[in-house]
């Protein structure tokens, strides 16, 4: 045991400042892609990839000759087959990194976070949300976060407006012409709606629900975006986030995930502040929701 440990204090003082930049390079690069493995289909990309890198190794270990040759066969055929197979998931894992070096660029020369979302846009959702809900009003609001979602703009129309209540109430107006789509809120603003999103095809979701909840896990499913869901049937009011649903939520418990999850930095030490909500039509003062 102690040679174990001398061994290792040795070759860690040998290490050169190129070794410990080589080991920085590859936490940050593995820590920014771990957004995008819990997504489902991102779990099944990877769980093809470790299941290729262990059967290479077992038959190279147990010295399988005839089944090692076969295998680098299958994978020299193979890496184009993946390549086409997972094609979707392989180009937004390049984008996420691309928007993630734009977002660091950003943050370092003008001190801003582009993901953030400021405690006005939370108000004026919730505030949507909540009137939409009463009056049984469908809706879908995309909350767009490091990975950017304009590969959807072009199904919808753009909008580039501020985010408030009476606009969003406005787009999903049941006879608007946008109403069926999605509303996709990036870098603080509306940027479109009327938009179509990918369908999840989950065996967990409920058969009940319909082509706006599929619409709104589905978006989660393929990327870190969290989407709100308003039910036209019963007025319920659904957060999807990394392919899960959380169903029949209470405005406190949404003010509190969306706080949660979509606030930047400067809002989240605000958590603790007075929030002020809409309850039977009337603005109600809240505290926050951490306690000291």
């Amino acid at each position: 045991m102690m040679d174990t440990i001398q061994n290792l204090v040795s070759n860690v003082m040998g290490m050169q400042w190129s070794d410990y930049l080589d080991i920085l390079v590859v936490a940050l690069l593995i820590y920014s892609l771990l957004p995008l493995i819990r997504t489902p289909n991102m779990m099944r990309l990877a769980r093809v990839v470790v299941l290729v890198i262990v059967v290479a190794w077992l038959a190279n270990v147990l010295k399988l000759h005839t089944f090692s040759w076969i295998v680098s066969q299958v994978l020299a055929i193979g890496l184009l087959a993946f390549v086409i197979l997972f094609q979707p998931e392989l180009r937004r894992v390049l984008m996420h990194l691309s928007d993630m070096t734009l977002s660091r660029f950003t943050d370092v020369l003008f001190g801003t976070n582009v993901s953030g979302v400021n405690e006005a846009i939370i108000t004026q959702t919730i505030m949507a949300c909540q009137i939409m809900s009463r009056q049984k009003v469908g809706a879908l609001i995309v909350f767009s976060r490091k990975q950017r979602l304009d590969e959807y703009f072009k199904s919808g129309t753009l909008v580039d407006a501020s985010v408030s209540e009476q606009l969003l109430r406005n787009i999903f107006f049941p006879k608007a012409s946008l109403h069926d789509g999605a509303v996709i809120i990036q870098d603080g603003r509306i940027a479109a709606a009327g938009c179509v999103l990918p369908l999840s095809d989950s065996s967990t979701l409920s058969a009940d629900l319909g082509t706006r909840h599929r619409a709104g896990v589905g978006i989660t499913e393929v990327s870190d975006a969290l989407t709100i869901i308003v039910s036209e049937e019963t007025g319920g009011i659904s957060v999807a986030v990394g392919g899960m649903l959380k169903q029949r939520l209470e405005l406190e418990t949404l003010d509190r995930l969306l706080r949660k999850e979509l606030s930047s930095g400067e809002d989240t030490h605000k958590r603790t502040g007075k929030r002020t909500l809409l309850h039977g039509g009337k603005k109600k003062e809240a505290d926050g929701y951490e306690k000291k």
